[in-house]
This record gives C-alpha cells, sequence and structure tokens, in this order.
C-alpha cells in the first residue's frame, strides 16, 4: 500500500495496525469479548511498560487456556510515513497459550510479556521464530515450576498477517523445562530448536504452557 492509497482509506483516528491485529484474532474468536488490559500511560508518553495493551481469551481449542496476544511491537496507530513498509516497527506481536488451573491468576503472564517488551525495546533486538531465552527462573515469580525459559514460535492459529505498515508475525512463547533450556544451550542451532518444537507439537499441537510439566 503507498501513501496515497493508505490516506485515502484510513484518517488519523484509525488505529490502523491494531485493527489489523484484531481482524486476525476475530477469525478464531468471532463472538468472545476478550478481557483486555490496557497501560494508563503509555509508553510514548513516559509509561513504563512498552505495549499499549494485551488482550486475553479463553480457548478451548486442543484444551482450555488462555490465550494471550501484545499489541505494541508492530505499529498501531496511523502513520502515513510507515505505509507500505516491509515489516511493521520490530514486525510481530507476542502470544501465549496458558493452560487453565484451579488458581486462575495470569497477570503474572502480562508482566513477563512487558518486560520482554522492555528488553526488546531498550535493547533494539527482536525476536524471531526459534529464538530461545532463559527466563533466570520459574516464569511464574515465586512458584515451583520447572518451567524456566521460553522458545518462540509462530503462532499454530494465528500465522502472520500482512498490514498496510508491512508484515507481522504473532509469535507465540513456549514454556520450556529446565532440561530442554540447557539441552538447546548445548547446541543452540536453529534445527536443534525446531527439533525439540516439533517434539512437543507431538502431544501438544497448539504448544500450551503447562505450568506443572516437567
Amino acid at each position: 500500500m503507498n501513501k496515497e492509497d493508505y490516506k485515502k482509506q484510513f484518517t488519523e483516528d484509525d488505529a490502523v495496525g491494531w485493527l489489523s491485529i484484531d481482524a486476525q484474532v476475530d477469525k478464531f474468536y468471532p463472538a468472545q469479548e476478550p478481557q483486555h488490559f490496557g497501560t494508563l500511560i503509555k509508553y510514548m508518553l513516559g509509561g513504563e511498560d512498552p505495549l499499549d495493551g494485551i488482550s486475553v481469551y479463553d480457548s478451548n481449542a486442543q484444551e482450555p487456556h488462555h490465550h494471550f496476544v501484545s499489541y505494541g511491537f508492530s505499529e498501531l496507530y496511523y502513520d502515513e510515513e510507515k505505509a507500505g513498509g516491509e515489516f511493521s516497527k520490530f514486525g510481530f506481536e507476542l502470544t501465549f497459550r496458558l493452560k487453565k488451573e484451579n488458581n486462575d491468576e495470569f497477570h503474572w503472564a502480562m508482566n513477563l510479556m512487558q518486560n520482554l517488551a522492555k528488553y526488546v525495546f531498550k535493547s533494539g533486538n527482536w525476536f524471531e521464530e526459534f529464538h530461545f531465552i532463559p527466563a533466570n527462573g520459574p516464569i511464574k515469580l515465586e512458584s515451583n515450576t520447572d518451567i524456566t525459559a521460553l522458545a518462540f514460535v509462530l503462532d499454530p492459529e494465528l500465522g502472520k498477517i500482512e498490514t498496510p505498515h508491512g508484515e507481522v508475525s504473532f509469535l507465540q512463547m513456549v514454556g520450556l523445562t529446565t532440561s530442554e533450556y540447557e539441552q538447546l544451550k548445548q547446541n543452540p542451532k536453529t534445527t536443534e530448536t525446531e527439533r525439540l518444537i516439533e517434539k512437543l507439537r507431538e502431544n501438544n499441537p497448539l504448544l500450551i504452557t503447562d505450568l506443572n510439566r516437567k
């Protein structure tokens, strides 16, 4: 999309990129109003959290789980100078699938996503498919989970989209155990991460993170 077509189709009041994300997610949750958690003070105005918001959907695909979708790694708002780019800002948004528990408290997961965003925004480094990182402890603080690292894969449902600002991949965070992370750390080739992910997919096609997995 060139700048002239962009200006004809949108106005400065349009959250162009945000609408593109919603349009993709709505294909899978057409009748659902998500729980949405927005930041009080936007990062560009001096707020601490880089993500403008995170939506949480209830999914029963495969098994009941929460499906988190971030807003902020890509270009969300009207900007004719960004029209027709190859990638929209960092070129991705994060997602996360968390198995539902009896104690259904999940704010920690949103804090985790914001912490990853702080790393990306401050360092300028971004995540790509099959990257992996340690969480420097349990991904849920003060818990005894053995999930202590994350890998990133293309969300099995949301995939990637073309927006007026460029391509956006929905990168899903996948919880790894300590031993899985150590295995990748010893051989950090992309092919090894791919092999591990494919092994996890055999019993968990949507790569839902279960904090009780050993």
